[in-house]
């Protein structure tokens, strides 16, 4: 479910135009398709009973599950000044994503507003803009905090299919003899 809604995310936002980095949304793709992938791996081992692709099953889970919780605890301990600091980092290091804020929250610049610098927002041509940084950070903090919450909900949500797949995985298959264990 995690995985199709993350391709069907980045499809829409490529759609409307949103982003028009295609390496983030290929990114964001790949990181679903492996998902589903993953997904797919545990519920043939789930039907078949097959040992060894439960237990790579669970493996998989676990390292996705330390990664994701290891992020999100990372976008929820972020404080203000930090914030600002990796939204500088991220300005000044990606021209695709610095169109698209400009032309989609209509500001110029990040911290100052400089009438030589190209800019694609439509405020430009009235040389009237406001500075970037202030309209993102009022946000970034809010939408750390979400995408944090929600991560941390579906890491917890990893461990707990981790754990029911060690549970499942050392069950006896009722297909095969009744007296033998596995």
């Amino acid at each position: 479910l995690v995985s199709l809604l993350l391709i069907g995310i980045a499809a829409w936002g490529l759609g409307f135009g949103l982003i028009s980095s295609f390496r983030v949304v290929g990114a964001v793709i790949a990181v679903g398709i492996f998902l589903f992938i993953i997904a797919l791996v545990g519920l043939i081992g789930a039907v078949k009973h097959h040992q060894v692709l439960l237990f790579f099953y669970m493996i998989i889970l676990l390292l996705v599950f330390v990664v994701q919780f290891s992020v999100s605890c990372a976008c929820l301990s972020l404080n203000k000044e930090q914030q600002s600091q990796l939204l500088e980092v991220g300005w000044h290091n990606t021209n695709s994503a610095r169109t698209d804020i400009e032309r989609n929250l209509n500001c110029c610049g990040f911290r100052v507003f400089n009438p030589n610098e190209t800019c694609f927002s439509d405020c430009f041509r009235s040389r009237q803009c406001q500075p970037c940084a202030p309209i993102i950070e009022e946000y970034s903090g809010m939408v750390l905090k979400f995408a944090g919450g929600i991560g941390l909900f579906f890491s917890f949500t990893e461990i707990l299919g981790a754990w029911l797949t060690y549970r499942y995985r050392n069950q006896k298959d009722p297909r095969v003899n009744p007296s033998a264990f596995l």
